[in-house]
C-alpha cells in the first residue's frame, strides 16, 4: 500500500495523527512524557549513524499508539538465536510448545474488572490474564543443555534450570508464570526452579525475527549497535548475554518467609538496580521472536524495575540517542514512537523510574 492510501485509510478510520494531541492525552493519563525531539540528528543525519537500506519501508501513516494487546506476563525462552521458526510454539520439543500446551490448558482466570486507562495502549498488567511467549537469543545458564532459562517480564525475573519438557513447562506456570500470582511468585517446598531478580536497570528487547519480517531482521542488529555507543556514552555497562543471577544473591525461593515478606524482599532486591543509585548502571539488550506490529519496525521494548515496560515502534538508529537519554535515563516516553506498554500510568511520579 502506497504512503498516500495508507494516509487516507488512516484518515478514513478516524486514526489520531496530531501528535500535540496525543502528548495531551498520554499527560492527563498520568504518563511522563518528554517532549523533545525524538532525533538527536538533523535530517538527513549529520552525525554518522547507521541507516535502513533505500528499500525499508514501514507504515509511518496509521497510529501507532494502542497497536499492542495488554498482556500479564511476557516470557522470554533461552535460544542462543536470533532468528527462529516462523510460529516458535509450532517447534515440537521445544519450550515453547510445552509452555503454550500449559498455557492453553489452564483454567481461565477471572476477570478483574479494572476500569482501564482512557488512552489505548496504556495499560496495567494487572487488569489482563494474558501471557506471551517469545524466544530470546540468550543462552542458558544451566550445565544441562536441556535446561532453559527464562526471563518473566514485567516481573523482572530469571528463572533458571527449567527442564525442556512438559513437566517443566507445568511447574514454570505453577511456580512463576501463572496470572494469578503475585510478582513474586509462589513459595513451593522443594521446587526446582530457582528465580531471581534480573540484576540490570534496564532491559531492552528488540524483534529480529526473520522469518516473520525481514525488515526486524536488518533493524535490531542496527539498533543493538546504536544503543550500545548510546548507553556507553551515558556510563552504563551493556551486556548482550545475560549474566548468572545468582552472583547477586541467592534464589527467590530460598527466602521462606510469609507472603508479605516475601514480596518486601522482592521489592528490596528490585531497588538494588534503580538506575537512580545502582553502580554500575547496566542494560541488558537481546533479540527476540515476533512481538507483532512488524509494520511498524524496528520494535523495541524497554522494561524497567520497576515493572513498567515501554513499547518503541518505527525505531532508527537516529532515535537511539533520544530513547537512552529521554526513556532509559529519565524514565520519560516520547510520545512519536510509542505503541503503548504497561503501567506506565504513574499518578504522582514524574518519571517512569519513581518507586
Amino acid at each position: 500500500m502506497t504512503s498516500q492510501l495508507r494516509k487516507l485509510k488512516a484518515i478514513v478510520l478516524g486514526h489520531n495523527l496530531d501528535m500535540d494531541s496525543t502528548t495531551a492525552n498520554l499527560e492527563e493519563a498520568n504518563v511522563p512524557v518528554s517532549r523533545d525531539e525524538c532525533r538527536a540528528c538533523a535530517d538527513p543525519c549529520d552525525l554518522g549513524h547507521e541507516d535502513y537500506p533505500s528499500r525499508f519501508e514501514v507504515d509511518m501513516e496509521t497510529e501507532m499508539l494502542g497497536s499492542m494487546k495488554p498482556y500479564r506476563r511476557q516470557v522470554v525462552i533461552s535460544t542462543g538465536k536470533s532468528d527462529w521458526a516462523h510460529d516458535v510454539s509450532s517447534v515440537s520439543g521445544s519450550l515453547a510448545s510445552y509452555l503454550d500446551s500449559a498455557l492453553s490448558s489452564a483454567p481461565k482466570p477471572p476477570k478483574t474488572g479494572g476500569a482501564g486507562s482512557k488512552v489505548s495502549g496504556v495499560y496495567d498488567s494487572a487488569e489482563s490474564a494474558r501471557v506471551t511467549v517469545l524466544n530470546g537469543s540468550h543462552h542458558t545458564l544451566s550445565d544441562n543443555p536441556k535446561n532453559d532459562t527464562v526471563l518473566v517480564l514485567p516481573d523482572y525475573k530469571v528463572v533458571t534450570e527449567v527442564p525442556r519438557s512438559r513437566e517443566g513447562a507445568a511447574e514454570l506456570f505453577r511456580d512463576v508464570v501463572d496470572p494469578a500470582l503475585p510478582r513474586a511468585g509462589a513459595h513451593v517446598d522443594g521446587a526446582e526452579l530457582q528465580s531471581y531478580v534480573l540484576p540490570y536497570s534496564s532491559v531492552i528487547l528488540l524483534c529480529s525475527h526473520k522469518k516473520r519480517d525481514n525488515r526486524c531482521a536488518i533493524a535490531a542488529p542496527k539498533l543493538q549497535h546504536a544503543l550500545t555507543i548510546a548507553l556507553e556514552r551515558e556510563g552504563w555497562d551493556v551486556h548482550t548475554q545475560l549474566e548468572d543471577p545468582a552472583d547477586h544473591g541467592a534464589p527467590l525461593e530460598e527466602h521462606a518467609g510469609s507472603p508479605d515478606a516475601r514480596d518486601a524482599e522482592f521489592a528490596a532486591r528490585l531497588r538494588a538496580f534503580d538506575p537512580a543509585t545502582a553502580d554500575p548502571r547496566r542494560a541488558l539488550i537481546l533479540m527476540v521472536s515476533h512481538i507483532g506490529g512488524h509494520k511498524f519496525a524496528g520494535n523495541v521494548i524497554i522494561y524497567k524495575p520497576q515493572g513498567v515496560s515501554v513499547w518503541y515502534g518505527r525505531v532508527t538508529p537516529h532515535h537511539c540517542e533520544a530513547i537512552v537519554r529521554d526513556t532509559i535515563v529519565g524514565g520519560k516516553v516520547l510520545p512519536p514512537l510509542l505503541r503503548g506498554g504497561l503501567n506506565l500510568s504513574r499518578p504522582g511520579r514524574t518519571s517512569l523510574n519513581d518507586w
